[in-house]
This record gives C-alpha cells, sequence and structure tokens, in this order.
C-alpha cells in the first residue's frame, strides 16, 4: 500500500525519501510559509562572520566600541542576519529552484543583538511562466525575519528560477537512484 507522509516521498515498502522545495506549480501568490526551526544568533557567529566578510565596523566586534553606541552592545552583522533569514527560507521554496535572479529591496527596520533567535516567512508575491525555459518559471517572495518578541528585523523580496515538476535536478537524481 502506497502511504503519503508531509514533506516525504514513497519509495517502496516502507521506505520514504526526504522531499523539500517547492515546484513552480507549487506556488500559489498569496501563500504564506512560516518556517521552522528559528536559529539564535550566538557572539562566535557574529564575530567569524564579520571577519570572515571583513567587515571593518567595530560596533560588530568590539565591546568598548559598541557600549558607546546608541545601542550599548554589539549589533549583529546585517548581512549575518540576511544570511541566515533568507537560508531558513530554503527548504520550504526554492530547494528545487535552479539559481536566485535578484535581490529587490532589503530592508532592516530593527537591530539584531547575540542571543536573539530569529524566525521566518516566505509570502508569494507573484509567479510566471519563463520566457526563455518552457522547463521552469519565475517566483518573486518577500522573506520576513523577526526575533523571539516577533518585531521584524528583516524583508527582503527575492526572485528566483523555479523548475517545473519533472525538470530539476532532484527529479534527475532520483531517476538514477531508482
Amino acid at each position: 500500500m502506497k502511504r503519503s507522509l508531509p514533506g516525504l516521498t514513497h519509495v517502496e515498502g516502507s521506505r520514504f525519501r526526504e522531499d523539500p522545495g517547492l515546484y513552480y506549480e507549487d506556488f500559489e501568490v498569496g501563500d504564506i510559509y512560516e518556517h521552522w526551526p528559528g536559529r539564535t544568533i550566538t557572539e562566535t557567529d557574529n564575530i567569524w562572520f564579520t571577519h570572515l566578510t571583513m567587515n571593518t565596523h567595530p560596533v560588530h566586534f568590539d565591546l568598548n566600541y559598541a557600549s558607546h553606541s546608541e545601542f550599548g552592545k554589539p549589533l549583529v552583522n546585517s548581512t549575518l542576519t540576511l544570511a541566515i533569514v533568507a537560508g531558513m527560507c530554503v527548504s520550504s521554496t526554492s530547494q528545487k529552484a535552479i539559481a536566485n535572479l535578484g535581490w529587490e529591496e532589503i530592508k532592516v527596520p530593527a537591530p539584531v543583538f547575540v542571543g536573539d533567535t530569529l524566525y521566518s516567512e516566505s509570502e508569494v508575491l507573484d509567479k510566471r511562466e519563463s520566457k526563455s525555459r518552457p522547463t521552469a518559471g519565475i517566483v518573486r517572495i518577500r522573506h520576513s525575519g523577526k526575533n523571539q518578541d516577533g518585531t521584524y528585523v528583516m524583508h527582503m523580496t527575492r526572485s528566483f528560477f523555479a523548475t517545473k515538476r519533472g525538470h530539476s535536478v532532484v527529479d534527475d537524481m532520483r531517476a538514477e537512484m531508482g
């Protein structure tokens, strides 16, 4: 008997395979996806990311400097916030996508501090068939991140090529695996 389980594809018998991501056909304008789990930002995350990306602003890694700022403590690097919020959205939205096409806007309405836990959600804004690729469509999504208090700390709009069912790399790999 073939069973259906959320987020899993039945392979055979009692074997199931994780099936993250959506195909172009699955997206509906107006849908909102709440992503799980959240992610707590550590001091190590912030310092390593700041230095890795060569951001030399001391508000991210110099406790003395940050204590004299209007925030009174180090800020989490906003590009780290961006990376985490966007990353949290991938498994539900673009895991099967071909590629990102662009970012239209990025807004940072509130600061993020070490110890904050971020949660994200995505709203489908638009979708259309690709003019150049008949096996894909273009999906435009607003990703939003909020902290443990429900305060929004990041909004971004992103477009990507979403594959149509039966045309993703995942589909090809599954066919090879049997």
